[in-house]
């Protein structure tokens, strides 16, 4: 697992750098990029986790893979958002633009899953 890791904690740490030091508000469509690219790298974790467990789970059909990286993300994103509104709620900050953003956001990260899910073909 560490071998994969590095992508959602690299874009998680690009996350924490451009907010602390301001970015987003200087710079409010950052957000965009930084939703996709966690999109594709929770993706290419999970999809790589996947692929790993085969030894001790056995052959796990290719499509199988896909879908259920593909949803993991999904429910990732999702968590994410509650996440973010909680975080606003109890530390009364201003992450959090709305309805409207959140489901962007939420778009964002699905894009940047179904991104990589089209790049991967069978070897």
């Amino acid at each position: 697992m560490r071998e994969v890791a590095w992508a959602p904690l690299s874009v998680f740490s690009v996350y924490l750098f451009c907010l602390i030091i301001g970015l987003y508000d200087l710079y409010p469509n950052l957000d965009i990029p930084t939703h996709i690219l966690g999109g594709i790298a929770i993706t290419y974790f999970y999809r790589t986790a996947i692929r790993n467990s085969q030894v001790l789970l056995g052959e796990i059909p290719f499509l199988v893979q896909v879908l259920f990286a593909f949803t993991a993300t999904g429910t990732t994103i999702i968590f994410w958002e509650f996440a973010e509104n909680i975080v606003d709620f109890v530390f009364h900050t201003h992450n959090v633009f709305g309805l409207f953003d959140t489901l962007k956001d939420m778009f964002d990260g699905l894009l940047g899953a179904l991104v990589i899910t089209l790049f991967y073909r069978r070897r």
